[in-house]
């Protein structure tokens, strides 16, 4: 059921973009009257799922989704239909319109994707406006909670600063940052440090694959789960919810601290002392040889954690004319952040293209629970991603046709028919084995 909800999801999402990209050629070829013979979602070869003739256009939906295009007479495309291009040209057809009118036709699909992504933005800080975790909020640092964190030169209390100079406002940016970032600032006991990211940080933090968790988090209260029957301590009176405050007299912030102080007792009795309805119980506990209480561990929500005065989340609304800027900057962040990512991914010493992924890691990015807010976010972010890698200067894309009719613009000098033939061909293969990369990823991953 979790992957029906998530794949349901997937489809609904790239369908929406899809149609929505495909209109934004379909709409200016139709304007500066140039045939749209086919409008497609997803691709029909051999045969398709529905199709219907109304007028000149055919639309239907093929039974391969990894796409969606629509045919323009004239035009040399994914279609490879080059018995067309062999006849005269007619004014109907898109080599027969001037090169202003189609640059805008092959820029209309990218141009749908970023306002898409803007206007969902917009909507969302309208609709549900921002809450979150203030960076600052984080008084006693963060907790570094594996090997990966250590490496990038973290400790556990380290107060996050800056990365690439940049203050962090809030706490869920940080994993990102680091991601995209080449340096970054700390306080450490008072004390600012300057530090690099490694290069083959992205490397190792795929090679520790997607369910390692957290390589830094905001710290946790010892929170109790359960005292198993088995437990040395199943008799001690601790309880479901109690928190730990003190171990053997020492003060208890964190769960990270009462680890230290778990470490120096092995195999002790010793008196700990939780929190339980507001009101402080000390109890005899028996320490074992591994450092452990023999108690299940509670991680608590960000909203449990604000009720208990750990943290203070920040919560914002915001009007429609406020949305409006929040909105767009949130879609220019987006923007920017994937362009970093796309550079790291060129850079092999960084070893990020070994998270490039394909189908299976864009569908697995939904939640296994439905929610608006979340589909809404994802679908902006796909937007917006759709919208830039269309706009890569690689034949086959949008990109590719923008760069050869800017060239012909500017000297005057229109391609040839053989020439966009081959380069489309190029382009095609590049594209099959970019996919086929991506998608090998997410196999190696998935049985890894």
């Amino acid at each position: 059921m979790e992957i029906l909800i998530k794949a349901s999801q997937f489809i609904l999402s790239l369908s929406l973009l899809i149609v929505l990209h495909e209109l934004g050629h379909f709409i200016p070829a139709k304007l500066f009257k140039t045939r749209v013979e086919k409008f497609y979602l997803f691709f029909d070869y051999k045969f398709s799922l529905f199709k219907k003739k109304v007028g000149e256009t055919v639309y239907g939906i093929g039974w391969i989704p990894l796409g969606g295009y629509v045919k323009i007479a004239g035009m040399i495309d994914e279609s490879m239909d080059t018995e067309q291009m062999q006849k005269p040209a007619q004014p109907w057809e898109f080599r027969s319109k001037p090169a202003w009118q189609r640059l805008i036709i092959m820029l209309g699909g990218v141009i749908v994707n970023f306002i898409l992504g803007i206007l969902i933005y917009i909507c969302l800080m309208w609709a549900y406006g921002e809450k979150y975790l203030p960076n600052d909020s984080l008084k006693d640092g963060v907790w570094v909670q594996d090997q990966l964190g250590k490496d990038l030169g973290l400790e556990t209390g380290d107060k996050i600063l800056t990365i690439d100079g940049q203050k962090i406002e809030k706490f869920g940016e940080l994993p990102l940052g680091f991601i995209n970032g080449h340096n970054y600032t700390i306080e450490r006991n008072g004390t600012v440090l300057e530090k690099e990211i490694p290069t083959d940080f992205i490397s190792k933090l795929v090679d520790r694959g997607k369910d390692a968790g957290a390589f830094i988090s905001y710290r946790q209260p010892f929170v109790i789960a359960q005292v198993p029957e088995d437990s040395p301590n199943s008799k001690s009176g601790l309880q479901k919810k109690d928190i730990v405050t003190s171990i053997n007299g020492t003060p208890i912030t964190y769960f990270d601290q009462a680890q230290i102080e778990l470490d120096k007792n092995k195999g002790q009795e010793i008196n700990i002392t939780v929190k339980r309805n507001n009101q402080n119980v000390t109890l005899p506990v028996k320490v074992t040889e591994e450092a452990k209480l023999g108690v299940g561990i509670a991680g608590l929500s960000l909203p449990d954690l604000e009720r208990l005065g750990y943290y203070t989340l920040a919560e914002r609304s915001y009007s429609f004319g406020e949305a409006i800027p929040a909105g767009t900057n949130k879609a220019w962040t987006t923007l920017t952040n994937y362009i970093k990512q796309m550079k790291k991914i060129l850079n092999p010493s960084t070893g990020a293209y070994k998270g490039l992924g394909g189908f299976i890691s864009i569908g697995s990015i939904f939640p296994s629970e439905f929610s608006w807010e979340t589909f809404w976010n994802i679908t902006a972010f796909l937007s917006i991603m759709l919208g830039f890698m269309n706009l890569l200067p690689i034949p086959a894309l949008d990109g590719g046709h923008v760069v050869f009719t800017l060239w012909e613009m500017i000297t005057g000098k229109k391609p040839g028919d053989k020439f966009l033939e081959y380069a489309q061909i190029t382009g095609f293969i590049l594209l099959i084995a970019l996919l086929l990369f991506a998608n090998g990823n997410d196999i190696f991953r998935l049985f890894k």
